[in-house]
């Protein structure tokens, strides 16, 4: 049982941070119906500037906001170069090679930049395991889940309270009505974007410190993310956290109790039931268009 708590407590920490991403593919498919497929990239990209930043002296909490506004550039520059031009001409696809080029181009940088070895983020807080219903848990692991949690809290917050996050919403509901309605709906899109990077970054430089940082750190972390946003629903905040806890914990366990390399095969074969028994999420609400 002690073990079976703490491949939980594991599975919970890796979960939330596949959420904070899939989290961001929410914000960008709300207002624009596009997903930004470059989102691991934003979020290596946050992990080696904040890495950068520690050693250059910055405290690691002063770094945080640093990182975040660096985040939301990349995206805004992600909307501007890629995805704007294939929204204007209405391409159905053309987004997608767009994102895709430019993750693939951020990865290049990356490489040449800091090198293709990967290094070893500080961790800010102490490195000695706590005890919690018997199982070990780092102050690290404990960060993350509450700063994952905490950052998306904060968008929803920002979304139903302030005029902007009303915006959003609207170009969420209807595109075409919001814009009649005199929104920018142009400009909201690009703030979705930079909401979108500027999470991707956050939840980089939140799990550096468990893991090794490098240039290819977030090709992984963005696909199985984009898993737990199909499993728990693109339009549900709800289903992304429950859909990235099912992903984190089905692995942690499956690795353990039948081998390593089996570890993705659970998460992949409930994509694929979701895929085929509510293609919208298991929170998720399909949606009915008038043709």
């Amino acid at each position: 049982m002690q073990i079976l708590i703490q491949l939980v407590l594991s599975g919970i920490t890796l979960g939330m941070i596949y959420a904070v991403v899939a989290f961001g593919y929410q914000l960008t498919f709300a207002t624009s119906d596009t997903l930004n497929f470059g989102q691991g990239e934003a979020l290596m990209l946050g992990a080696l500037v904040g890495l950068t930043l520690v050693g250059l002296g910055v405290n690691y909490w002063l770094m945080l906001p640093i990182v975040c506004i660096f985040g939301a550039l990349q995206g805004v520059l992600v909307e501007r170069v890629g995805v704007r031009p294939a929204i204007k001409i209405k391409s159905e696809f053309g987004w997608i090679m767009s994102t895709i080029a430019l993750g693939i181009i951020f990865k290049n940088v990356a490489e040449n930049l800091w090198g293709r070895d990967d290094l070893r983020f500080p961790s800010p807080l102490p490195e000695a395991p706590m005890k919690f219903l018997g199982a070990n848990v780092l102050p690290m692991d404990v960060l993350v889940v509450a700063g994952a949690l905490l950052m998306m809290l904060a968008v929803e917050l920002f979304n139903r309270k302030s005029i902007y996050g009303r915006a959003v919403v609207a170009t969420f509901n209807d595109r075409e009505a919001a814009k009649l309605m005199g929104i920018n709906t142009r400009l909201v899109i690009t703030f979705s974007y930079a909401l979108s990077s500027m999470t991707a970054a956050f939840a980089g430089v939140l799990i550096a410190p468990l893991t090794l940082t490098g240039a290819t750190m977030g090709a992984v972390l963005g696909l199985k993310a984009f898993a737990v946003a199909i499993i728990g629903g693109l339009t549900s905040g709800m289903g992304i956290i429950v859909g990235g806890l099912i992903l984190g914990i089905a692995e942690t366990t499956t690795g353990f109790y039948l081998s390593t390399g089996y570890k993705e095969v659970p998460g992949l074969v409930l994509l694929l039931i979701v895929l085929a028994l509510k293609p919208a999420g298991l929170f998720g609400k399909a949606a009915i268009k008038k043709v």
